[in-house]
């Protein structure tokens, strides 16, 4: 349903640019101070304005993503881990700090490397009149005609920006939470409903570290569907912060993110970390 309302991230993932219903400008939009309030608002138009099924536009484009993106990053924090374990001669055991941030980057960068285009495409989806794109497929097919194929990586550099952080903080908050955890409870594994606990806390400080650069991402994701102008990073930011201001732009729809986010990533690191449990198991 978020993806009805906003779209994003995931680091994971995250998003900025609400979805509005057809007669609503997203440019009007845009200068009016986000919140949880008019999320909901906007949320409540779209479902009388394009049905109730419309809460869900974007959702096939961003499990498309999700799956490769998460099946990835998962898979490359833990040959990550075990390079860089192997690197500073802590085989088998928990990485130290830097290492530990350091894996997380790495693995989050190549996921994101990796599946771009597909977040692009669930961006266009999530902002645009059904009419406008009919399938994920359809939104390939015409970005490619009418806009070039490079256009499937513009905001490229912006999400990688904001990976780094999002992902390092994020892996490196959760491996540290239950590396204490260890320490002073004395059991080898934390129970499941304290491994949600600890995902959550590493997305909520890996979102809010990274929300900025995640939003500028969205923006130049959109900008030849929604009328804003194809810039730069840092030209884009400014207009940002020109027209909407510090606060009220580049962090527009963090309480909306600080709602979905840390469930979202507590249940994502939990369900790794238990079918890693089962699959151990069921090997040995």
């Amino acid at each position: 349903m978020g993806n009805g309302v906003k779209e994003g991230v995931v680091r994971l993932r995250e998003d900025a640019e609400p979805v509005l219903p057809a007669h609503v400008s997203s440019k009007a939009m845009s200068s009016k101070r986000f919140s949880a309030k008019e999320a909901f608002r906007v949320l409540y138009f779209t479902y009388l304005n394009e049905g109730f099924l419309s809460l869900w536009r974007g959702n096939s484009a961003t499990m498309v993503r999700v799956v490769p993106y998460a099946a990835i990053q998962f898979s490359a924090h833990e040959e990550y881990k075990r390079l860089l374990g192997s690197y500073y001669g802590f085989c088998g055991e928990a990485l130290p700090p830097w290492p530990r941030l350091l894996a997380g980057a790495l693995a989050g960068t190549t996921a994101a490397s990796l599946t771009y285009p597909l977040d692009l495409v669930r961006a266009r989806m999530a902002v645009t009149p059904k009419e406008m794109y009919s399938n994920i497929f359809h939104v390939f097919i015409r970005i490619s005609r009418e806009e070039g194929l490079k256009t499937l990586y513009h905001g490229f550099i912006p999400t990688v920006l904001g990976v780094i952080p999002y992902a390092g903080l994020s892996f490196f908050t959760y491996e540290t939470l239950k590396s204490l955890h260890r320490e002073y409870s004395g059991r080898p594994q934390p129970y499941p409903f304290e491994r949600m606990i600890f995902g959550a806390c590493a997305g909520l400080i890996g979102q809010s570290a990274s929300y900025p650069l995640d939003v500028v991402r969205r923006r130049m994701q959109t900008a030849g569907v929604t009328g804003h102008q194809r810039t730069s990073i840092a030209r884009t930011m400014r207009t940002i912060m020109r027209e909407e201001g510090v606060v009220r732009g580049l962090y527009k729809g963090l309480s909306m993110n600080w709602l979905k986010g840390p469930i979202a990533v507590g249940i994502s690191f939990t369900t790794f970390d238990l079918m890693q449990i089962l699959l151990r198991h069921l090997q040995s």
